[in-house]
């Protein structure tokens, strides 16, 4: 069964198909590297992820590109004040965002292009569209697209711009969302400020510009899906279309998917309102990076998410829950046989999770899947009805679940520990709460180690040495391990 997704070019939910056989090409616009990821930022670029993971899971092939933008207004302004050249100054930022997208899971692109890297060719696409009258040079140097020669123009936004002043301009990258102007190509550069010698004079390309580049050189002049935040769809995502087929006369990408952003505490997010929160922040508060992303990817990517802490607090407990049942199977060692509704269970939740997600991404459905085979298969085994052979296609449905949605491997202490290094290296040691500590020392304990612990506990309950067990519980809990002893032994978890 193809999958449906919605299509923000036709207003609708359509049937998807690659152009070419099984390959999807498709491009998302990265971080502009000049400061750390906040959780808006990640909500989208997790929604990119669970896309990149259901596509690759459906049996599709993925050329995935992403871009960099490590040149615009603000880090010239920001490297100028810190008195270092752009390359160093969104160096760091750029490695930041990397590691923050490992720490949430978020797989990397096949493809990831600098801005900067592609200067030259940003270059002769500007000239080719001076040369077929829809760019122009302005006194100063500077390039321009003509709106007014592309009649399709907003058709992404669904904005009417028929009554626009032909002629006006904007030429910086922090501009009114709702004015349309001649949009910058190319920036002459001002005194003092970081420019590139290239073939149509010395500057910098203007944001739009450098999407539409780097997704042609890599994907090709038509591609499949182009991604992003709610907030790209106009200006920037209706400037790439214009600047793309105004050069090629064909369709740039086909279909259009943008994520919406996120209230918090049911506000939206301002640093003046004290409400802004980078990865990072959150991590130093004490919470662990699964909760964050069951959070953000808890509801689907079109319908509006408030971040909430209590909902932070919920999605920890959701996760453990999941996380335990896991465990719960792995450890099992029940009789042999099977029980065909078990097998059922896990082969119906696995194609529920296909159909969910096929349905445009509906990532709550799948939630609810997975939890209704939870609540399903305990109740199955708490009456001891579980048997050996059922426990395979319980399994398989839970990893069907984690290709995807991927919260449940219990890898969340050694992040914080690496967050923690960080902040102490920042010094930012007095951000680091005790909850994250407490979370961070579980990592400096091996897998081993806890067993052997786990296991003198056992040993000392059967020998009726209850002291003895208990001091190692307490010292495991101290460690930042929790020991959960059921009928089918002792299982344990990192808080």
């Amino acid at each position: 069964m193809a999958p449906h997704f919605y299509n923000t070019l036709s207003g609708r939910v359509e049937e998807f198909h690659p152009l070419d056989d099984i390959l999807v090409r498709m491009y998302a616009c990265g971080p502009t590297v000049y400061d750390y990821g906040h959780i808006g930022n990640f909500r989208t670029f997790i929604f990119v992820d669970i896309l990149r993971r259901f596509l690759l899971r459906g049996g599709y092939q993925l050329r995935h590109m992403m871009n960099i933008t490590d040149v615009d207004d603000k880090i010239i302004r920001n490297a100028s004040q810190a008195g270092v050249s752009v390359g160093e100054y969104t160096k760091r930022y750029e490695q930041a965002f990397l590691e923050d997208a490992d720490t949430l899971n978020i797989e990397h692109p096949e493809i990831v292009g600098r801005a900067t890297e592609h200067i030259d060719e940003m270059a002769a696409f500007i000239a080719a569209l001076e040369q077929k009258g829809f760019a122009y040079r302005a006194e100063d140097g500077s390039y321009y697209f003509r709106i007014a020669k592309d009649p399709e123009y907003g058709k992404l936004s669904k904005k009417d711009f028929t009554g626009i002043e032909i002629g006006a301009r904007v030429d910086v990258d922090e501009y009114e969302k709702d004015n349309a102007r001649d949009f910058a190509l190319w920036k002459a550069p001002k005194p003092g400020e970081a420019f590139w010698n290239t073939a149509i004079g010395p500057g910098r390309p203007g944001w739009h510009i450098e999407c539409s580049t780097m997704s042609m050189k890599y994907l090709g002049e038509s591609f499949d899906i182009h991604c992003g935040g709610e907030d790209l769809i106009f200006p920037h995502h209706e400037n790439e279309i214009a600047q793309s087929e105004s050069l090629t006369g064909k369709p740039f990408a086909h279909f259009w998917m943008h994520a919406r952003f996120l209230l918090v505490e049911g506000e939206k997010m301002s640093k003046s309102l004290g409400n802004f929160y980078t990865l990072r922040d959150l991590i130093l508060m004490g919470h662990k990076p699964s909760s964050i992303r069951y959070l953000l990817s808890s509801v689907p990517y079109r319908r509006q998410l408030n971040f909430t802490f209590d909902g932070l607090t919920q999605a920890a407990s959701a996760v453990e829950r999941l996380r335990t049942f896991q465990l719960r199977l792995q450890k099992a060692n029940p009789p042999a046989g099977s029980n065909p509704a078990i097998a059922k269970l896990g082969e119906d939740t696995t194609a529920k999770l296909h159909a969910s997600l096929a349905d445009d991404l509906n990532t709550a459905q799948a939630l609810a899947a997975a939890f209704d085979m939870v609540r399903d298969a305990n109740a199955i085994a708490d009456a001891g009805e579980l048997r050996k052979d059922d426990v395979a296609p319980l399994l398989k449905a839970m990893d069907d679940f984690d290709a995807i949605l991927a919260v449940l491997k219990d890898d969340d202490a050694a992040k914080v520990r690496r967050t923690v290094d960080w902040a102490r290296a920042e010094g930012r040691a007095d951000k680091i709460s005790p909850a994250t500590l407490e979370i961070a020392a579980a990592a400096e304990t091996s897998d081993a180690a806890i067993e052997k612990l786990v296991n003198e506990m056992q040993a000392a309950r059967k020998a009726r040495n209850f002291a003895r067990a208990d001091a190692v519980r307490a010292e495991l809990n101290q460690m930042g391990i929790i020991v959960e002893i059921t009928k089918d032994g002792a299982r344990w978890r990192r808080k």
